[in-house]
């Protein structure tokens, strides 16, 4: 069975990816941490376009957390420049719908205004890619609770906080993909995590190839999701 076909019959409409391992991916090489960075986006643009191809509605990927601005500035800054060179090229990328989840015009307001051009000019393509960017998961819950009491609710149900999350309009992750040889969530979807399957890879994000993809998605297609319930008999 192709790995298509096992898509399909698997259910799986969304994976995510925490990108980990860049950082020692360079150490390993002797490179400057800056090196494996640019190596990861390589990878980045490589795994968005093959996950599309094999029929896979969305992706998201954590591309830089709240936390990360507490790195040294001039690994802070080559992630930046990174990021505004994809931006460029990103409009390219046919039938991506591009979604910043997280608070990115905090960065600076050149990122914020660009990546507010990219969400207009990309909406309502049928491919969804959250990028992960100032994102954390606590801030993403509070943000949804602050945004339900401005509209003035006093009682709040799941629905209503699933609504105004960053990811609205998008189903929560099905497979959850960790690189780097880490086994924690590091703050990400952790709302949408509540029944996704998580996959956890040895690979550093920079080595992490199209038959990784398939390696977790036909480990996804192997397991039983009970959604809290029994296996049917």
């Amino acid at each position: 069975m192709s790995i298509t076909e096992i898509v399909e019959k698997s259910g799986l409409k969304h994976i995510a990816f925490i990108m980990d391992g860049n950082g020692r991916w360079a150490r390993e090489r002797s490179l400057p941490r800056e090196a494996g960075h640019k190596k990861g986006a390589e990878t980045f643009k490589q795994i968005v376009r093959y996950c599309k191809k094999i029929g896979i509605d969305c992706c998201t990927v954590y591309a830089f957390s709240t936390e990360n601005i507490k790195r040294p500035r001039h690994e802070v800054e080559a992630i930046f420049s990174l990021l505004l060179a994809y931006i460029e090229e990103a409009s390219d990328e046919k039938d991506i719908e591009f979604r910043f989840i997280g608070e990115p015009a905090q960065l600076t307001e050149n990122i914020g205004r660009k990546t507010k051009a990219l969400e207009d000019e990309t909406r309502g393509r049928p491919y969804r890619l959250n990028i992960a960017l100032n994102y954390g998961g606590r801030a993403e819950i509070v943000n949804a609770v602050n945004e339900l009491l401005r509209d003035g609710r006093e009682s709040i149900t799941e629905d209503d906080i699933s609504s105004k999350l960053y990811t609205k309009g998008c189903p929560d992750p099905d497979l959850i993909v960790r690189t780097g040889n880490e086994t924690r969530v590091s703050n990400f979807l952790l709302w949408q995590c509540a029944y996704s399957e998580f996959y956890f890879s040895e690979k550093m994000w920079p080595d992490f190839s199209a038959s990784d993809v398939d390696l977790a998605v036909r480990d996804f297609a192997g397991r039983s999701r009970r959604w809290g319930g029994l296996d049917k008999k």
